[in-house]
């Protein structure tokens, strides 16, 4: 009985980026966006995670790494939220094309 290599997180992670790079693409609504960066980098601290066990299993650095983004995360929903209730009081709508101040 094999156990669970560092290939099964690794494409765990790549499946969940794949889901979130998709999502944060076709996605409209300005919220769903940013659920999709989440899930993005939360497959990027599982790889940190899981690389941290097999390379090096006796520090703590992936798990570090992985503390500040979650911690970057966290600050990048605050302002995101904040933007976007910002917008949708102007606007009425989280829709992102309708997200068009910047256009000439």
């Amino acid at each position: 009985m094999t156990g669970i290599s560092v290939i099964h997180y690794v494409l765990l992670s790549a499946a969940l980026f794949s889901v979130g790079l998709f999502g944060a693409l076709v996605k409209r609504n300005a919220i769903s966006v940013l659920i999709c960066i989440e899930l993005m980098l939360n497959a990027v601290n599982i790889n940190l995670v899981a690389f941290n066990r097999y390379v090096t299993p006796e520090t703590f650095v992936g798990q570090l790494f992985s503390i500040f983004v979650i911690t970057v995360a966290a600050a990048e929903v605050g302002v995101g939220l904040a933007i976007i209730i910002a917008i949708f009081r102007n606007r009425l709508s989280v829709n992102l094309d309708d997200f068009n101040w910047l256009k000439w």
